[in-house]
């Protein structure tokens, strides 16, 4: 049996990471997109990318001819009142989750769709539930699952899409909002499974879905999120 190619772009910190971790225990090919790559350099096997995909022309070098999937990590986590948005917020957000999502789909559609294959993408708990200060990520989320939906029916049968939408995880872009005990209490308490979310949590749903045995899930918004976004205590 063949070895798969996956690329995971931010594939070098925080759930990007422990995706690239756990593919490539099972004895994947990954490819490794992202601005820096230090954080894999232990990692046998992973082929780095240097990327940036805020840039207006993403050019993805050394890729192989076909790919089995994709993860498109990079996220924002940019929460303030709506009176102190402005547009440049709402735009640095839509370019960073959608716009460099679509930069890297146009870029590897035609490798994706040599084979059946799988696309993971990632919104936020708060585009379904509604949260204060959520206005800036979650339009720009929310985008990200109407993108889903859209190429899942587009790409359909040859290439999943699915989409993950996690609640707070604890990632170093999320240290901010935990870098307390007492903030971490409060966030884990918010949940009904009375944790945050880690990276592995999140991860081990994306490798689910970018591997054969998810092969009749498509077009999906699954949370992740300890039940807080279906569950009341």
């Amino acid at each position: 049996m063949r070895k798969k190619n996956f690329l995971i772009v931010g594939g070098s910190s925080g759930i990007g990471l422990a995706i690239t971790e756990k593919l490539q225990k099972k004895g994947e090919n990954v490819f490794v997109a992202s601005r820096r790559g230090e954080s894999i350099k232990n990692l046998s096997g992973i082929k780095h990318i240097s990327v940036d995909v805020t840039n207006d022309e993403v050019k993805l070098e050394g890729l192989p001819e076909q790919l089995d999937g994709l993860a498109y990590c990079p996220g924002t986590i940019n929460l303030k009142p709506f009176r102190s948005l402005r547009n440049e917020d709402f735009q640095k957000d839509f370019e960073i989750n959608v716009l460099g999502a679509v930069k890297i789909i146009h870029e590897i559609e035609g490798s994706l769709k040599k084979n059946q294959s799988s696309i993971v993408l990632f919104s936020t708990v708060a585009v379904g539930q509604g949260m204060p200060f959520h206005a800036s990520v979650a339009t720009s989320k929310g985008a990200i699952e109407g993108l889903c939906r859209s190429l899942a029916a587009e790409f359909a049968p040859k290439v999943r899409v699915n989409c993950i939408a996690p609640s707070l995880t604890e990632t170093p872009l999320s240290s901010h909002l935990l870098n307390s005990k007492e903030k971490i209490e409060h966030g884990a308490k918010r949940h009904p499974m009375e944790r945050i979310g880690t990276s592995n949590d999140i991860a081990a749903l994306a490798v689910f879905l970018l591997e054969g045995e998810s092969s009749w899930i498509t077009g999906q918004i699954i949370g992740a999120d300890g039940g807080l976004s279906s569950l009341r205590k």
